[in-house]
């Protein structure tokens, strides 16, 4: 047996190990056999000599990551117990190359996650790309932050936001105001990544002069998109002709993605999203991406993800149970 003492220093512990010590939990699962206890600012691991030393060695780099890149994320630990060091290009980018610009005052703003890692790598080999995944996984975001940095390195010459105003359930009613108040609401989320990323003066001035568009889905009828970076948001609310119309809008410059949740769709029942008929029919096209995010992606509060592993089981369990019920019919109607 062997057992070894770390001394944690110079970093907050809850960062070190999560919420509810979540991350060291990650690290407890991959070593089952270790024993790792945590008392205030020391780490104790017990076990065979050959595994304290490599949670000994994970710890470690867990901290390295944490003091240089100010962050340490819960993909992050489980890429390293999988023997992914993310300070070596080994199928991943390095963690100073995950940066995909300086949003207001300098802060960094990164893929946080290995899916959203795949999204930056694939708007940079494509130009149309799909990003599809639930709630909190940061699709919106990181499409924004591209777009960001595409307009600050001149790549294109303006950012066109757009999504389709479709009611999430809820019947809003009379909006007062001219029409950019009648729409702000449905087009929020977007302001919201815009407001972490530049100054307000910066956008203000960028809307004015109509370097930053943000307008809702039918304003894009009729126009040639072109030197622009377009994004697409919650585009599992259009139809497939508003898609079609989207999608055909590309001029020859243009970058473009298109953020969904297929299980957030608020179309009118029996209306089928035209996401997922451009995902059908476009994925063998070249110069299309597509990634999908998934509950791990989640970067929201850590109940999310689990909110979202819990709904995702009830419409698998509702699905058998459909199935069943329809195999019950057809064996009463053939009897």
């Amino acid at each position: 047996m062997s057992e070894i003492i770390l001394k944690i220093a110079g970093i907050e512990l809850v960062d070190l190990y999560g919420e509810k010590n979540s991350k060291l939990n990650i690290l407890q699962a991959a070593y089952p056999d270790v024993k790792i206890t945590s008392r205030g600012s020391s780490l104790k691991i017990s076990g065979a000599k050959k595994e304290t030393q490599a949670v000994k060695a994970k710890v470690e780099l867990m901290v390295r990551v944490l003091k240089q890149e100010k962050e340490l994320s819960r993909a992050t630990v489980e890429d390293m117990v999988h023997g992914k060091n993310p300070f070596q290009s080994n199928g991943y980018n390095n963690l100073s190359a995950t940066t995909i610009v300086h949003g207001r005052d300098g802060k960094p703003i990164k893929a946080r996650t290995r899916n959203q890692r795949l999204l930056v790598e694939l708007s940079e080999k494509n130009d149309v790309v799909f990003a599809i995944g639930p709630a909190g996984t940061g699709k919106t975001y990181v499409a924004v932050a591209l777009a960001v940095r595409a307009l600050k390195n001149r790549l294109v010459k303006k950012i066109i936001l757009t999504r389709p105003a479709v009611e999430a359930g809820e019947n809003l009613g009379f909006l007062p105001g001219d029409l950019k108040d009648k729409v702000d609401p449905y087009l929020r989320p977007l302001y919201d990544a815009l407001d972490d990323l530049l100054e307000g003066e910066k956008i203000n001035k960028f809307m004015t002069e109509r370097v930053i568009e943000v307008a809702p889905l039918a304003f894009m009828r009729g126009r040639t998109l072109d030197n622009a970076f377009i994004i697409l948001d919650e585009a599992q609310n259009t139809t497939s002709m508003q898609i079609k119309m989207f999608l055909t809008r590309l001029g020859p410059n243009a970058k473009c993605i298109s953020t969904g949740d297929l299980t957030q769709i608020d179309l009118p029942r029996r209306q089928r999203s035209g996401l997922h008929k451009a995902l059908d029919i476009l994925g063998d096209v070249e110069g299309i991406g597509r990634v999908f995010l998934k509950a791990e992606d989640v970067v929201r509060h850590r109940l999310v993800k689990e909110i979202i592993l819990a709904y995702e089981q009830d419409s698998e369990q509702q699905k058998i149970e459909e199935r069943n019920e329809d195999k019950k019919e057809v064996k009463s109607e053939e009897e």
